[in-house]
């Protein structure tokens, strides 16, 4: 059964620990400048001498935050809880959460085929747990808005971006000296979504 209560605590602490993960992306950056200090270096080497980190710091926080956006649009077609909905919001939080530890290993390690996988596999799964939650609003009328019901189109554009990164993951993992490039796939969600809505099929007004 719907908890019959408004989502917002729920999206409060969504965003509570989306800006906690964010944060924490930050900290290994802050330990480099007195380990540098400590090893001679200037203040222009901090920044010329890390940039493994610093581009691993960057990318992280482009993917939480991009990962954060589309979680909190989504929530604009949620007016209750339920227990699944719960469940598949806790692990995509959880993903979020374990995003710093490969964005470390990024950043310290050389890029393979085992920290590609895991950074993208991390991704992977959030954008999983993501179209699960879409599933769990649409398949339940006391949860999903009624102004705003989850649409074809807006399950299609979750599972596109799933499928993507499922196929990233693959070629990441299988091929060598791909590393990171894979995630490039997900510049082709829009055309693959209006491809997929343009069938016949699909071809119908939705609110």
């Amino acid at each position: 059964m719907a908890i019959p209560r408004d989502p917002d605590r729920l999206v409060f602490f969504t965003d509570a620990v989306v800006a906690i993960a964010v944060t924490l992306l930050v900290l290994p950056l802050v330990d480099v400048v007195p380990e540098s200090a400590r090893n001679g270096e200037s203040a222009v080497e901090v920044i010329t001498g890390h940039g493994p980190e610093i581009w691993s710091f960057l990318l992280s926080f482009a993917v939480i935050m991009r990962l954060w956006m589309v979680h909190h649009r989504f929530f604009r077609h949620v007016r209750a809880y339920s227990t699944p909905l719960i469940l598949c919001n806790t692990g995509w939080l959880l993903t979020i959460v374990v995003l710093p530890f490969p964005t470390e290993i990024v950043g310290v390690y050389s890029a393979d085929r085992f920290t590609a996988g895991l950074y993208i596999g991390t991704i992977l799964l959030a954008s999983a747990f993501q179209s699960a939650l879409a599933l769990v609003v649409r398949a339940d009328p006391e949860v999903a808005s009624e102004r705003h019901p989850v649409t074809p189109e807006v399950l299609t554009r979750s599972f596109t971006a799933t499928a993507l990164l499922a196929l990233a993951f693959v070629l990441a993992v299988a091929v060598p000296g791909l590393n990171y490039w894979p995630l490039l796939l997900l510049l082709l969600s829009g055309p693959v979504e209006r491809a997929w809505l343009r069938r016949p099929g699909n071809r119908r007004s939705h609110p």
